[in-house]
């Protein structure tokens, strides 16, 4: 995982899943970078291939984190398979989707 901060943004990127064996560890690892200042967390999700329910678990407290600061929570070209998991949850409506 690659962690980029800048002024209000921290992006997040070189993951190709977020399952059970390593979701504690993303929305961990993503918490401890994020500053008072960050008002967007950026998740590039164009190589994910696999999101369980441990995923879109630590997706969801990181929204509510980010919501705290008033911030938001991007979802940035995420594969089809990342796509159609967030439109059946309907986490589509709570996180912002944007495509590149």
């Amino acid at each position: 995982m690659e962690f980029e901060l800048l002024d209000e943004r921290v992006v997040i990127r070189g993951f190709d899943e977020i399952t059970a064996s390593n979701a504690s560890l993303f929305k961990d690892e993503t918490r401890s970078r994020i500053r008072p200042e960050h008002r967007i967390l950026d998740i590039h999700m164009s190589a994910v291939r696999i999101l369980d329910s441990s995923g879109l678990g630590a997706l969801i407290a990181l929204h509510k984190f980010m919501c705290l600061q008033k911030g938001v929570v991007r979802i940035l070209n995420p594969t089809p398979v990342v796509e159609q998991v967030l439109e059946l949850t309907r986490l589509n409506r709570l996180l912002e989707i944007i495509k590149l």
